[in-house]
């Protein structure tokens, strides 16, 4: 994305993020669950809210739309679900939107909701709750192999890809990440600094499209360390992709 254009985190609840976007004049958020920290975010920096990008319907990510609207008739770019009110842009696969200029793709990433979404552009991607730092969302709606073909999707993306998921899960994800894949060297440096990051009260993400590659179990289904350390745990029901994403999934539910 032009290198005019900030991103910045807005913490909301416990451990959500929203996402703001914005050129010192005007701004765009990603899944604001709450109206009032996102309110306080544009006053602070004097700026004029054009759009608001949901990714699925879940309360932390829709919640604050309403007061949003209402405050300042900006408009809404939604999933195709008539549960998310109100939402002036409906958007599919293969849709592209300017977001302060810059051309937005989005990808449907079913599994966690059906409805799930994310939006990709240049260098970019907000996922929502479909992949996250170290992590993935749990599968509430969708199935497990609709889960995977989704990650499959956001994994052949540009691996310099910056992913701006929703929440700050990171330590969680990673230490089921060694648990999965407990000899990945990449791992154990990436739970090194990411500790480092929150001791300090820093955010882990956006993280690397690459780092996921390397150290995320849920993208590496295919790598034979976690097969063979989920057979090893004897959560492993065969070694297909699906089987093998499945198991990892249901281990990290239970972790």
């Amino acid at each position: 994305m032009a290198a005019a254009l900030k991103i910045e985190p807005i913490p909301a609840f416990s451990d959500n993020y929203i996402w703001l976007l914005h050129d010192d004049t005007n701004a765009v958020v990603v899944d604001p669950g709450d109206a009032q920290v996102v309110l306080a975010a544009l006053s602070k920096r004097n700026l004029s809210l054009q759009s608001i990008l949901i990714t699925h319907h879940h309360f932390d990510h829709v919640g604050g739309i309403a007061a949003l609207t209402e405050a300042t008739h900006c408009e809404v770019w939604g999933p195709t679900n008539p549960k998310i009110t109100p939402v002036t842009h409906r958007v599919k696969e293969g849709d592209t939107l300017q977001v302060l200029g810059e051309p937005m793709h989005v990808l449907e990433v079913p599994g966690h909701t059906l409805d799930h979404i994310a939006y990709l552009g240049e260098g970019v991607l907000f996922c929502g709750d479909t992949l996250f730092a170290g992590g993935c969302g749990r599968v509430f709606e969708g199935t497990h192999p609709m889960m995977r073909s989704s990650l499959a999707k956001l994994r052949g993306l540009d691996p310099e890809t910056k992913v701006y998921c929703a929440h700050e899960y990171t330590i969680a994800n990673l230490q089921f990440a060694l648990a999965a894949d407990p000899h990945n060297a990449t791992l154990a440096e990436r739970m090194q600094l990411c500790s480092s990051l929150r001791e300090r009260n820093i955010p882990t993400v956006p993280s690397l499209l690459a780092d996921e590659i390397a150290t995320n179990p849920f993208l590496r289904w295919d790598a034979p360390s976690v097969v063979e350390n989920l057979a090893a745990a004897s959560r492993l029901k065969s070694p297909q992709s699906d089987d093998v994403f499945a198991g990892l999934r249901q281990w990290k539910d239970t972790f």
